[in-house]
């Protein structure tokens, strides 16, 4: 069976433009932050990484999430609360992210998604973001801010 060239050329332009419309989010995520500049940010305190005490959260992690939300262009809504019901909240994607100082072997790994390590703590152990789970380039938009960030301070992982 020969094809021909217009079967072809519509075959390689299916694939592409497939190739080119992953990673998607499923519960549209980006899009979301796109049109409400909001990015529902969870925490739990877990100093240096961390620190949700006393008013505006602060820490290593509250300082990056507000440098990734004025990159798209979003405010920061912050929840604090504990990990369990963060997590929750994320799978019902009512959060984007959590942030608490969480290491890349967490227990959460099976119910949220988990970015690339940005950071590794004076043990060695590399810490993560979660983020609300198959929301695959909200993800990857996450892990390309934290690699240059990471890059721009001269690595930590």
């Amino acid at each position: 069976m020969f094809l021909d060239e217009r079967t072809i050329a519509t075959a390689l332009l299916s694939f592409v433009s497939a190739a080119c419309s992953i990673p998607k989010d499923p519960e549209g995520t980006s899009e979301r932050i796109a049109s409400t500049h909001e990015l529902r940010v969870g925490v739990t305190d877990n100093p240096p990484w961390v620190s949700a005490t006393h008013g505006e959260p602060g820490g290593i992690e509250a300082e990056l999430v507000r440098k990734f939300a004025k990159s798209v262009h979003a405010d920061v809504l912050w929840t604090t609360g504990s990990e369990s019901v963060l997590v929750e909240a994320l799978k019902r994607h009512e959060l984007d992210v959590v942030i608490g100082g969480f290491e890349k072997r967490t227990q959460w790994s099976s119910q949220a998604g988990i970015t690339q390590p940005f950071a590794k703590d004076a043990d060695g152990k590399k810490h993560v973001f979660l983020a609300a789970p198959g929301e695959n380039g909200f993800i990857l938009n996450l892990d390309r801010f934290l690699t240059e960030r990471q890059r721009d301070s001269g690595g930590a992982s």
